[in-house]
């Protein structure tokens, strides 16, 4: 049969690109679409600044002259030039499956890293650790949440046919909320709380959590410097970032703890809206947002989002006050577990606290990676 791999370069071809998967995953109940109002955002240059730094392509396969498959290549030259490396990546592969469709696009990509001049292609990894990571490898049966991909047990067995191997895993822990937090927590949360010098901060209201977005985001570049993948927020993305998802953030779910009137550490959780958005069928408007926030009401899954504490401050407890806080608010809201979204293997300090807690693994992601031979 007849495929052709077509570089995306029209309106109509990346129409066809970002809703492809749709049509793919029509059968699949536990596949959640994108919020395809900001997928339009984040494959345009002109609004993403993501491009700015990065040289990128979008492909489509044809089979038989049908749209069968897409997949994007990139090059973050920021990334690659902070950590001296010299890789591509590849993200958004879908097609997968179909051998020949899926082989002749991800044979497409190698061809254009190589061109390119570089040594290894990873993926999938989108442009930072911000974007969706990874294919799942465990935890098919459950629902992705939001930021996170979806598929099915064919795409890392293609990936492994194709000479792949696996370059960095991601674990995605389930921890059912506690009626009563453990003895030790209860010590040391007592101990930080008296005589510290610290103070817990927590929000009622958008308007006060917008006011310290970007003492946040400043915080998250100071204390990310040596997560896989990660790229700083510059200040246009913080506020993107802010307008993106402030409308399904509850602010009782966000805490931060302060020292001497400056924010050192946070957390941040949002109840789930993956079944709202799978209603809506991607679609904000004109009804989509009703869905969306009907689901935040039902769900009784918690997303952490991000979180961080500023390295002069770790191992004195403020994880323990920042988790009691936000179980407590849980709790109250209904929610009967939280998923911490993606920690990476060796994040061993934030694993470990996870499984204190009675957090068990129940979703693995991996990235693979291949040398690329001129």
């Amino acid at each position: 049969m007849a495929i052709e791999i077509v570089k995306v370069t029209t309106k109509k071809q990346l129409k066809a690109f970002i809703f492809l998967p749709a049509k793919l995953h029509k059968n699949d109940k536990l596949w959640v679409p994108p919020v395809y109002m900001d997928e339009k955002i984040y494959f345009n240059p002109q609004k993403n600044k993501s491009f700015n730094y990065s040289d990128t392509i979008l492909m489509l396969a044809y089979k038989n002259g049908k749209v069968s498959g897409r997949i994007m290549g990139l090059i973050n030259f920021r990334y690659n030039e902070i950590q001296k490396e010299n890789n591509a990546r590849f993200c958004y592969f879908e097609g997968y499956e179909d051998t020949e469709v899926a082989t002749a696009l991800l044979n497409s990509i190698e061809n254009w890293a190589k061109e390119k001049k570089m040594n290894r292609l990873i993926g999938p990894f989108g442009f930072s650790d911000k974007d969706p990571q990874g294919f799942l490898i465990e935890g098919y049966d459950q629902l992705p949440v939001i930021a996170s991909n979806y598929n099915s047990t064919t795409a890392p067995a293609f990936m492994e046919f194709s000479g792949y191997e696996k370059e960095v895993d991601l674990f995605v822990y389930k921890l059912v909320i506690p009626k009563e937090l453990p003895d030790f927590y209860k010590v040391i949360f007592d101990r930080i709380t008296k005589n510290s010098g610290f103070s817990i901060k927590e929000y009622s209201k958008r308007k006060d959590l917008k006011k310290d977005i970007r003492p946040i985001f400043t915080l998250i570049n100071e204390t990310f410097t040596d997560i896989y993948g990660f790229m700083p927020f510059e200040q246009k993305e913080m506020d993107d970032f802010a307008s993106r998802y402030l409308a399904v953030i509850k602010p009782q779910y966000v805490k931060s703890i302060l020292k001497d009137n400056q924010i050192i550490a946070f957390i941040i959780g949002m109840p789930d809206i993956s079944l709202g958005v799978q209603k809506a069928k991607g679609y904000v408007f004109p009804y989509g947002f009703v869905h969306i926030f009907n689901a935040q009401k039902k769900t009784k899954r918690l997303s952490l989002l991000l979180g961080a504490i500023k390295s002069e401050y770790r191992g004195r407890g403020l994880d323990v006050l920042l988790g009691t806080k936000l179980i407590e608010s849980a709790r109250t809201g209904g929610f009967e577990y939280i998923d911490s979204h993606l920690e990476l293997e060796n994040n061993t300090v934030m694993r470990s606290e996870m499984e204190k807690m009675g957090g068990v693994v129940y979703k693995k992601f991996r990235v693979f990676g291949k040398n690329l031979t001129p």
